[in-house]
């Protein structure tokens, strides 16, 4: 077999490669098992690049050929090369090559030599293409390759595609793949061979170094490997923090955004990076919370919004929430420009730490689309091109469009069998290789649709997860809905297992607070765990996870101070965020000077986070609302790498002693205070409510008492009305006395007084939006 391979047209000097194979069908007499690849790298000013098409001999000398060929319709310009060039001014090394064997996906080194496999269904040409390491990292991505076809007879098992080269460097080396299939786009193809593809199962990715370099804007992105390296150490003296799910107090949080600001004051290669959160651990201490939900760390490219001009042209993606591949670390987060095998080893330094701290690491993970958007503006970097009908939802009745359940312009193919295995695959990676202790599914409900887009009542992605030994020992939460009405909040399949984002605690809690009327009823039932969503076969009140602000739509600050989202900078005309926030500006919207608001908003601020961290059930928090973080209303931030997202360590600073202080000691209190972490739902021994008007909708006041075994009980009241309320307070266990520990409506430090002030009667005044936390002490 004759074939020719050529070289990309943004390359300075263009190249053309020429290579004579000896079929891999060859004798063993006269090859071993393996054939002998000769290669010629030869010098040819003149040429370009080509599609990764059949090159064909000529004796014609240095004539380049046009050649106009159709992709789904649209005529694509191809330059072929039909001879070689006359001159050698360079060789490279002669590579052995073997059939190579179909497992495991991805890159392996075997005995003799690198192995490569891929699946893919529906392809009928598969190019291997490597970049070796002779010339720079970025000047790589955009230059030369060496291509490999491979031969279906020889080089592929079933459905998948192998071979394996013996005398690769074992680092360092760029791979991606060019895929020829079938063009009929109503059947759910979208192959295009022009395409140099990223393995799914690489388990690094290299593209540009730095985040929002605007220099490498068009970056492309390539798999690597690295078998060079000593396997990390993790230390003599490590352990997992095998925190119990009913003892979790969740700090969601963005990698980037946490350190990106100057007043983080690292060092500027440290900001925004796996290593500038290993600097910022004594702050989480501080806090008091255990674990951290990071927002998604799988690489993706924070320009995707930047490849056409659009409406969003302006933006960086800084929430990721746009994956490239499963498996590898976000390059562009490992500090000083380091790529992939650097971030994969700070990734793993800062899990490290965060253990060493007693945090644990759950990860943000978003299976239901991929970064490659929809048929009208495609961005094609791997499952699209690799086997589009296998990897997403097609609708073959509407002349094979793709399925949308995630907003995004693509939705996942998550029960096919290929794609299942691809996702427990790269779930068990993170928790193999870099010991993640759970993950948070992005808009989950796309995993409980079947192969044509409906639900499934048992989802077997679902049950694979729960019921997977390497995954037993990790916290697994959905998001239980997605973008096309499959809302599962309280239904979602679970086997036990799976927790989940509870979105009526968080509707439920903001209209209470705010005052809505009707509503004392439902914040009951959520503060005491939800049982009407959970109580069902082996749940338990920590399944709920609990959260009045998330990453999406308003911080805590902006809850209490806009009626409205101001979303204009994100160029949608505001028409992008949801518009049912059940907020309260307190009077006033937005910024304002007025004393007595801003003293409402931060009593309010107060009253959610006592409200959150003494509720049965996991708390979740998002960072930045420990000291009033604003976005100034925008309630879909996902694009802005400013101080919109960014962490404000001076506004820290400024805050610590008051705003910080009360959300540090109320995160503790639950800690150390058994009553608010309950293993089974309340009894009617463990509370007692206050209260005999549940059926007044007019009634915005709840008081109720959680009872301790030991006599230290604790006496709660919130008022949502806008009058104060005299409240009798019921007698103390025997031998005890009621002490304040908290009224928000105090200053501080006198809103929480850890040790309990006495003297507490027989009645309360609760003051108009304010809470009270009593404790029985002797």
């Amino acid at each position: 077999m004759l074939h020719s391979s050529f070289l990309s047209e943004s390359s300075s000097t263009k190249f053309a490669l020429f290579t004579s194979v000896v079929s891999t069908s060859a004798s063993p007499s006269s090859t071993g098992n393996s054939s002998l690849l000769q290669m010629g790298l030869k010098w040819s000013r003149n040429a370009s690049s080509s599609s990764g098409g059949q090159g064909r001999s000529s004796k014609a000398r240095g004539r380049v050929k046009r050649r106009t060929t159709k992709a789904y319709g649209r005529q694509a310009r191809e330059r072929v090369l039909e001879e070689e060039a006359p001159e050698m001014s360079e060789t490279i090394p002669s590579f052995k090559i073997f059939p190579g064997q179909a497992f495991p996906l991805g890159v392996s080194e075997v005995d003799n030599g690198i192995n490569f496999a891929i699946f893919s269904q529906h392809a009928n040409a598969v190019t291997l293409c490597l970049s070796l390491p002779q010339r720079g990292e970025l000047d790589r991505l955009a230059g030369s390759m060496i291509e490999f076809s491979l031969d279906p007879r020889v080089n592929k098992t079933g459905d998948i595609w192998h071979i394996c080269i013996e005398d690769l460097p074992r680092s360092n080396v760029l791979y991606g793949y060019r895929m020829d299939g079938p063009k009929d786009w109503d059947k759910g193809h979208r192959f295009d061979s022009s395409n140099v593809l990223i393995d799914p199962y690489a388990k690094l990715v290299e593209g540009r170094r730095h985040f929002g370099d605007p220099k490498h804007k068009l970056s492309k992105f390539l798999g690597t490997y690295d078998f060079d390296s000593l396997p990390f150490d993790w230390g003599d003296n490590y352990t997992l923090p095998n925190i119990p799910e009913k003892d979790l107090v969740m700090f969601e949080m963005n990698v980037r955004a946490f350190t990106a600001d100057e007043s983080s004051r690292l060092d500027p290669n440290l900001r925004g990076t796996y290593a500038g959160l290993i600097e910022k651990i004594p702050h989480l201490l501080e806090l008091g919370i255990n674990a951290v939900e990071l927002l998604p760390v799988f690489e993706f490219d924070e320009f995707e919004f930047q490849r056409r001009p659009n409406p969003r042209d302006h933006m960086i993606n800084t929430w990721g929430y746009s994956t490239i591949n499963f498996f590898a670390p976000m390059s562009r987060y490992t500090s000083g420009g380091g790529g992939a095998v650097s971030a994969s080893w700070e990734f793993k330094e800062m899990v490290k730490a965060f253990h060493g701290a007693g945090i644990e690491v759950i990860l943000d993970v978003v299976y239901n689309h991929t970064n490659e958007a929809d048929d009208k503006h495609p961005y094609t970097t791997s499952f699209r091109g690799i086997d589009n009908k296998v990897y997403y939802m097609v609708d073959l009745n509407n002349k094979g469009q793709l399925l949308n359940f995630s907003g995004c312009g693509n939705t996942l193919n998550c029960n096919h069998p290929v794609v299942m295995e691809l996702i427990l695959d790269s779930l068990k990676h993170w928790v193999v290789e870099y010991h993640i202790d759970g993950f948070r599914f992005d808009l989950a409900s796309v995993l409980c649709r079947g192969t044509d887009g409906s639900p499934l009542n048992a989802p077997p992605l679902i049950r694979a997860i729960a019921k997977d030994a390497i995954l037993s020992r990790c916290k697994i939460i959905a998001e239980p809905w997605d973008c096309g009405g499959l809302y599962l909040v309280g239904s979602f399949p679970n086997w036990d297992r799976w927790a989940e984002w509870n979105g009526k605690y968080r509707d439920d809690l903001r209209r209470f607070i705010k005052g809505d009327p009707g509503m004392k009823g439902a914040f009951a039932t959520r503060v005491a765990g939800s049982a009407d969503l959970y109580r069902i076969n082996k749940r338990k009140p920590y399944h709920s996870i609990n959260f009045v602000i998330a990453h999406d739509g308003f911080t805590l600050y902006d809850l209490v101070s806009y009626n409205l989202k101001h979303n204009e900078a994100n160029g949608e005309g505001g028409n992008d965020g949801s518009n049912d926030n059940f907020s309260w500006n307190c009077g006033f919207e937005g910024e304002t000077d007025n004393a007595d608001i801003k003293a409402l908003r931060f009593r309010q601020m107060k009253n959610f986070h006592l409200a959150l961290m003494i509720s049965q059930g996991t708390p979740l928090m998002l960072m930045g609302d420990e000291y009033g973080h604003t976005r100034y209303g925008n309630n879909n931030s996902y694009g802005h790498d400013t101080a919109i997202n960014n962490f404000q360590w001076q506004q820290l600073d400024a805050r610590k002693s008051d705003h910080f202080r009360f959300f540090s000691e109320v995160i503790k209190f639950r800690r150390t205070h058994q009553v608010f972490r309950h293993e089974n739902f309340l009894s009617k021994g463990d509370v007692t409510w206050h209260e005999d008007n549940w059926d007044n909708p007019d009634s915005k006041f709840l008081a109720f008492t959680l009872h301790d075994n030991s006599g230290g009980d604790t006496y709660l009241a919130f008022n949502a009305h806008d009058y104060c309320v005299k409240v009798s307070i019921p007698p103390p266990p025997q031998r005890r006395q009621w002490c304040r520990v908290v009224d928000t409506n105090l200053a501080s430090p006198n809103d929480f007084v850890c040790e309990g002030v006495p003297g507490i009667g027989s009645t309360y005044d609760v003051a108009p939006y304010s809470s009270i936390l009593l404790e029985a002490k002797l």
